[in-house]
């Protein structure tokens, strides 16, 4: 029967590492393995790649291209061989429409995606176990709305246990927070509003812990729509919504909430600048840990890392992050000045931190560890004397021995409809399968 390795997003048992083992020195981004020449993403819908052990050991990911192709493609990291297939041709370019997967008990995989607000959130799902090659055709998991915010962000994850539920949040129509289930990932229940902040829009991330915790941490709104926008957190459990200490805020009966609501992690008005999220995960006593940027000023963003000790949230900078990337002006249609170069957690060690920022005028991709909560942090470069930039880290979901460390977007990106980039991966260090990340 294959072996299922922690798709949900489950904290290693192994203790933190928190240190820097030998590696190989940094190179340009350009000089890094191929992943696909041709691919973006946004960062709230997720996973973007996953690590699934069956008969092989193979790492999953899935983007949009620049013709708005969904694509997704499976790593092997026994023989190298990558095989990318499209499950859909030209369903926008916009890399907001990137694709989140999910893998069944059963090992066959379901891709999920739809259009930046799309009016229809839709799924496939493989027809052999890890294949990527061959797969059903388009179904809905949310039916036609025709209103024009539509549906965006898939997030799927599996509850533990053999046939476990599994439950799919994203951004729907009114532009809520809200999140269906299903027993095989072939039927799903009508949407159920979780986060309704009126006209604004409130982004979440979320992480599935071992236990069947579900935990999110999500903002107010956009930061450049709501002058001040917190960062917050909650967690689901059953069907009771509780705070990081276990406090009851609401059961799934009095949904939906409305920001603020359970635990403060950063507080916009007091702080006097405005927050994004990035990305949670759990340690391995299933506490959670965040990521996030600040935003001192347009080209003075800075990361920052929340963890819950127990008792209370420990908060503390990790470093100055530059400004935004994207190559637009301002006064552009488009000018995304919130846009950071991205910050992303190692869910299987979460005291480790993979993040993009300014260096030299360039987005390079560095390597953070701290074994003190986050109190101090030594840093690695991974890309360095690159060409161009290098945004948008993500660690695959899984605890896989060797192959993909950390995947990110690499090339010319203007704004989520204007970007000619590749996807590059740092494979593991020769040796490193028998050793801690």
């Amino acid at each position: 029967m294959p072996l299922f390795v922690c798709l949900a997003g489950c904290a290693s048992t192994r203790p933190p590492y928190g240190g820097l083992p030998p590696e190989e020195p940094a190179r340009p981004g350009e000089d890094y393995r191929l992943l696909t020449p041709d691919g973006a993403w946004c960062w709230i819908g997720d996973p973007r790649a996953v690590y699934y052990e069956g008969e092989h050991r193979r790492t999953y990911a899935g983007w949009v291209n620049a013709q708005g192709d969904i694509r997704v493609a499976s790593y092997d990291h026994d023989t190298g061989e990558t095989v990318t297939t499209t499950v859909r041709e030209e369903l926008q370019r916009d890399d907001h429409a990137n694709p989140a997967l999910l893998v069944r008990p059963d090992g066959r995989l379901i891709v999920f995606y739809s259009g930046h607000s799309g009016r229809w959130m839709i799924y496939r799902v493989s027809h052999r176990p890890e294949d990527v090659t061959s797969w059903t055709d388009e179904a809905a998991a949310a039916p036609f709305t025709s209103d024009v915010r539509g549906h965006t962000y898939p997030t799927p994850v599996r509850l533990p246990g053999e046939g476990g539920e599994m439950r799919l949040f994203w951004r729907g129509p009114g532009v809520d927070v809200v999140f269906a289930t299903s027993d095989d990932g072939e039927s799903w229940s009508s949407a159920t509003p979780l986060l309704d902040n009126g006209d604004d829009r409130p982004y979440a991330k979320l992480v599935l812990d071992g236990s069947g915790a579900i935990h999110f941490a999500f903002t107010d709104g956009q930061p450049a729509e709501v002058a001040e926008n917190s960062i917050y957190y909650m967690r689901l459990l059953g069907d009771v919504l509780t705070t990081a200490g276990g406090a009851p805020i609401a059961h799934v009966d009095e949904l939906p909430l409305t920001p603020p609501a359970g635990d403060v992690v950063f507080d916009s008005p007091r702080e006097g600048v405005s927050a994004w999220v990035w990305d949670i995960a759990v340690d391995a006593d299933a506490r959670p840990v965040i990521v996030y940027a600040v935003f001192v000023a347009p080209a003075d963003h800075r990361y920052r890392y929340a963890r819950w000790n127990g008792a209370a949230w420990e908060d503390h900078e990790i470093t100055a992050a530059g400004g935004w990337f994207p190559t637009v002006r301002r006064g552009a249609q488009r000018f995304t000045p919130h846009y950071s170069g991205g910050v992303t957690l190692d869910h299987a060690d979460p005291s480790i931190v993979y993040l993009s920022r300014e260096v030299n005028g360039v987005f390079e991709i560095e390597r953070w560890a701290t074994a003190d909560g986050g109190a101090s942090w030594t840093s690695r470069a991974i890309t360095a004397n690159s060409v161009k930039n290098n945004v948008r880290p993500y660690v695959p979901i899984g605890d896989a021995p060797d192959g993909p460390r950390v995947i990110w977007m690499h090339g010319d990106y203007v704004d989520w409809v204007r970007y000619e980039t590749s996807l590059r991966m740092k494979l593991a260090d020769r040796g490193s399968r028998s050793r801690r990340r």
